[in-house]
């Protein structure tokens, strides 16, 4: 069997199996011709599809797992009314908000990743750097606001059970975190050109 040879910076066999193994999502050597490009594009993106589909139902199921544990073992009243512990409303909230950070975080950088690339075009290394810093914050964002909201004991207006005053407080934490999430991802969108444009000046005068 023949071997076709190898054109110079072109991957080997060898290290296109590697690749396959080691992470069929990893980046990989840009293949020379377009239609294997456009076929480790297709391949890719089922990759990244197969992935959310996987945490989205991975997120459902715990959902109802924990909805079908608190229905069985959850007291409940005379008449069979259900009664909800705090502590599950909270476990249930904190849950969520672990589960929103994990999702919405590569979601964000999936359609963020073209319009850095466009906006540090005259330098790529510099805004993949910025991608990686940008997640590094959001991050840290959100644990620490999970950490800063997190209870421990009921607070002065609740009871032992789940109350309408907790319930609105675990409403308030989601719609907290979306709302900063949001306004630093706007704040971002806006700065992201001026700092792509400073940088490429800097770039030119430095070759000047």
């Amino acid at each position: 069997m023949t071997r076709r040879p190898e054109t110079p910076g072109e991957p080997s066999e060898v290290e296109r199996r590697l690749y396959d193994a080691l992470d069929p999502a990893a980046t990989r050597p840009p293949a020379p011709d377009l239609f294997e490009r456009v076929l480790g594009s297709i391949a890719d993106d089922r990759i990244r599809r197969r992935r959310i589909v996987r945490t989205v139902a991975t997120l459902v199921l715990a959902i109802l797992l924990l909805a079908a544990i608190v229905a069985v073992f959850a007291p409940r009243t005379g008449s069979g009314q259900l009664l909800l512990e705090w502590w599950i409303l909270e476990l249930f909230t904190d849950a969520l908000l672990i589960g929103l950070a994990l999702w919405l975080g590569p979601f964000i950088k999936r359609f963020g990743r073209a319009y850095a690339a466009d906006v540090f075009h005259d330098n790529p290394q510099t805004g993949k750097s910025y991608i990686v810093l940008t997640d590094i914050v959001y991050y840290l964002i959100f644990i620490a606001y999970i950490l800063f909201t997190v209870s421990f004991q009921p607070r002065e207006n609740w009871s032992i059970f789940a109350t309408a005053e907790q319930a609105g407080f675990e409403a308030r934490r989601i719609g907290g975190i979306l709302l900063i999430i949001g306004v630093l991802h706007g704040v971002n969108i806006v700065l992201m050109p001026i700092l792509g444009r400073l940088f490429s000046l800097n770039r030119r005068i430095s070759r000047r």
